[in-house]
């Protein structure tokens, strides 16, 4: 799958060297710092890609009043100023980085958890206040400590891997890591109910989404231990900022390291001043720091030099990569699109489209009831995620001008399009067929792969012995056993006609299908009596 990308929109100061990448791979590029809403979207209505980093927000707003965009990078992990449904429904691919700012990341949270131990940003303050206090700063050692990771991803694995060095013992959930690739890191895998008690210190690393939202609650402070520290550097929303400032006031939370707040830049700082302090003079501003047990910082899990660039040339390449029809690296709204730049699977990516297109061509007006795919052969079986919205994208093509691969699966739901998916990996040849059911009765084609050419199979259970290529102006006839339609088609000049080619299929209950191939544009070509055109059709 490649996509034109001619233009291309920076935004929130990313790094040079993205701007270089891309346009050494003759991609013009356009940086503007900051923009209202109003200027953005006149901006990406004149571009085919943009580039953001945080700031920037990609609302539903900004997303309802764009044309052409086609994709949306973020440079960095997180993809919450991005409303990715709304992109979705538009068609337009959303992409992270999710490799680029994983080490500073993991280092941060090993810092902070560090500084968790031993007070060392409220001992700082307090010696710059003027007071020489260390009985206050008595810490705990981290040797022997138990560190709950609730996200074993990349970042996860990292800290997991550092922390470990201390001695510390780790335990960890995540629903996609099994137990067995948990444990090879080292990690002790625990369902959350059965982590919550044992945790000395708990570290998230996980997405905000609605699975992933106040995760950690007043219910799973209760469940702590009364010494429990809590660390996130992941995504403002996963920690109840409230559920945590009254298990810090009310004793049953010993700590917290935050890096990341429900709101950016926090609005209401009760949690980030705890305890709330008013004016005081700078050695009172010491004494009070020393009782403070939250630690704060500005979001800055991936501001680092080292992870800025990295971010901003992976978003770079990445996007290169896709213009030059090579893997889709970074996908977030339609992941099985990663394999869509294979050359070995666009053959069959063009003949699910071409087969969905048919299928929309034989029930006419009627309403389709079900789309019924089975995916046949070892091979073809193994990407329906893939072939599926392919399949759909060429069955809504004359319903939405706009459909492609993102969008067809949601534009499907919309038109309530039901699709039921059949895998039939043990099948000796790889193949595809389409039943569609409607108010007038079922339809079917099937279709294979011959050399590197989509090839029509059967229609209605009417076989073509060699196949028809699906390419160019096609005709469709259905004749009755009586007609003669070819004929009646070499009866006619060709060059009047503009006829190419002229295929038959085997005799079935219905009769014969007729397909005739012409040049563009085609000409009406002569039916005997009963003889009907069913559809014409261009691939």
């Amino acid at each position: 799958m490649s996509l034109e990308l001619n233009r291309v929109l920076i935004l929130d100061n990313i790094d040079q060297i993205c701007e270089n990448i891309l346009k050494q791979a003759g991609i013009e590029v356009t940086i503007r710092p900051k923009l209202t809403t109003e200027d953005l979207i006149k901006e990406l209505n004149v571009h085919d890609g943009v580039i953001v980093r945080s700031a920037t927000k990609i609302t539903t707003e900004v997303l309802e009043n764009v044309r052409g965009l086609k994709v949306v990078g973020r440079a960095g992990t997180g993809v919450d100023n991005i409303n990715v449904d709304a992109a979705t429904r538009k068609g337009i691919l959303v992409m992270n980085t999710p490799g680029g700012n994983t080490l500073s990341a993991a280092e941060h949270t090993c810092s902070l958890i560090c500084s968790l131990s031993r007070s060392i940003p409220q001992a700082c303050m307090t010696l710059k206040g003027g007071a020489w206090d260390r009985k206050k700063f008595m810490g705990n050692e981290l040797y022997g400590k138990v560190l709950a990771i609730v996200g074993l991803g990349r970042i996860g694995k990292e800290v997991t891997d550092r922390m470990k060095s201390f001695g510390m013992r780790v335990i960890g959930y995540d629903p996609i890591v099994s137990p067995e690739t948990a444990a090879s890191w080292g990690v002790e895998y625990l369902t959350l109910e059965k982590l919550w008690p044992l945790a000395d210190y708990i570290t998230v690393h996980t997405p905000l989404i609605p699975q992933t939202k106040y995760l950690i609650n007043e219910k799973v402070f209760r469940s702590c231990k009364p010494t429990v520290k809590i660390v996130n550097v992941a995504r403002g929303g996963i920690v109840e900022e409230k559920a945590l400032l009254e298990a810090l006031n009310n004793g049953y939370c010993g700590g917290a390291a935050l890096d990341v707040f429900e709101e950016e830049p926090p609005k209401d700082l009760t949690l980030v001043q705890h305890p709330k302090v008013n004016k005081y003079t700078s050695l009172e501003m010491g004494i009070i720091c020393a009782y403070s047990k939250v630690i704060c910082t500005p979001h800055l899990g991936a501001n680092t030099y080292e992870a800025q660039k990295r971010v901003a040339v992976e978003i770079a390449e990445q996007l290169v990569a896709m213009s030059q029809g090579k893997q889709l690296i970074g996908v977030v709204n339609v992941p099985a699109l990663a394999d869509a730049g294979s050359p070995l699977l666009q053959p069959w990516i063009e003949l699910s489209s071409s087969l969905g297109i048919l299928g929309s061509s034989l029930i006419g007006n009627s309403k389709a009831k079900k789309l019924s795919v089975n995916f046949r052969g070892s091979d073809v079986s193994k990407y329906p995620k893939l072939l599926a919205p392919a399949l759909l994208k060429g069955y809504l093509k004359s319903t939405y001008s706009e459909v492609n691969l993102v969008n067809a699966p949601t534009l499907a739901k919309d038109a309530n399009v039901e699709i039921e998916v059949d895998l039939n990996g043990e099948a000796t040849e790889n193949s595809i067929q389409l039943v569609v059911e409607c108010e007038t009765g079922m339809f079917s084609v099937q279709g294979a792969v011959q050399g590197e050419n989509p090839t029509l199979c059967s229609i209605n259970d009417c076989h073509f012995s060699s196949g028809v290529n699906l390419k160019g102006n096609l005709q469709f006839f259905l004749t009755g056993f009586g007609a003669d339609l070819v004929g009646a088609l070499l009866l006619t000049p060709l060059k009047d006609a503009h006829i190419t080619a002229i295929l038959s299929s085997w005799k079935s209950d219905e009769g014969y299908w007729i397909v005739v191939r012409t040049w563009d544009p085609p000409a009406d070509i002569p039916k005997p009596e009963n003889c009907k055109l069913m559809f014409k059709t261009q691939f």
